[in-house]
């Protein structure tokens, strides 16, 4: 058995879980790890198709999930879906605010929308989600929430103004939400991952990812599945002390 086949283990039976960002590299791990531990898992992203490739592979693997398309930059619809889910099983208890894009360019460069569009998918969706979600949580006296920042949020990349400050920001966000709704049983944390091995750092070429991995004592990208587990542990009962904290997959990038 290799080191990344040795995966944690959480029992999330009886639990929901809703992910966004779901169809695809870190979301889609997370949403699978989660449907694997024994959660029914929330599947949420705009592009059906992929959604129900998630939802197929935790139904196949022999748990229970259910695709939910939804801009999660809408206050309504997100209110929408959030009740919807509650009502097909009664409860929330795991949010995992996954769903993010990058719109790159030097700053001199930027047009307002690439930094709207970054800012409303990468922050203002997660205070949507944690907004509506809470009012669940808060009603059972028990939740867990965890946001996906980014390095990029801690140290900062040139070409990435917008993408920097979301992630930034969602720091911030995690830290005051954990001091709220800490009283409720409810806790709240961040993970930034480095650069971890998906169809986005995919993109960068060999040459750029060669380079990416000389910068990480590591030596090596990180897979998804190494921050599903890390997303395992915070949503499970041995975290519960555990909220307000920022917990960085980097390969000692940030060291």
């Amino acid at each position: 058995m290799s080191e990344l086949e040795k995966r944690i283990v959480a029992d999330l039976s009886a639990q929901v879980a809703l992910v966004t960002g779901a169809s695809r590299g870190i979301g889609k791990a997370v949403a699978l790890a989660l449907g694997k531990a024994g959660a029914k898992v929330a599947c949420v992203a705009r592009n059906a198709d992929k959604l129900k490739e998630t939802v197929d592979e935790i139904v196949a693997a022999g748990g229970t999930a259910a695709a939910f398309t939804c801009d999660v930059n809408d206050g309504k619809l997100v209110s929408e879906m959030v009740d919807v889910v509650k009502e097909k099983w009664e409860r929330i208890d795991i949010l995992v605010n996954n769903a993010g894009v990058t719109r790159d360019t030097l700053l001199p460069r930027m047009s307002d929308d690439e930094w709207d569009d970054v800012l409303n998918t990468n922050l203002r969706s997660v205070f949507l989600l944690t907004r509506a979600v809470s009012l669940v949580m808060m009603g059972q006296r028990y939740g867990r929430i965890i946001n996906m920042s980014s390095v990029s949020g801690l140290m900062g990349n040139p070409g990435q103004a917008n993408y920097s400050a979301s992630k930034a920001g969602l720091i911030g966000f995690t830290r005051t939400v954990a001091k709220e709704l800490g009283k409720r049983k409810i806790t709240c944390n961040a993970i930034c991952p480095g650069f971890i091995a998906t169809e986005m750092t995919a993109a960068l070429g060999p040459a750029l990812e060669d380079e990416v991995k000389k910068r990480v004592p590591a030596k090596r990208l990180g897979q998804a599945e190494e921050i599903a587990d890390a997303v395992l542990y915070l949503a499970s009962g041995s975290a519960s002390y555990i909220t307000g904290q920022v917990l960085t997959l980097d390969g000692g990038l940030t060291c």
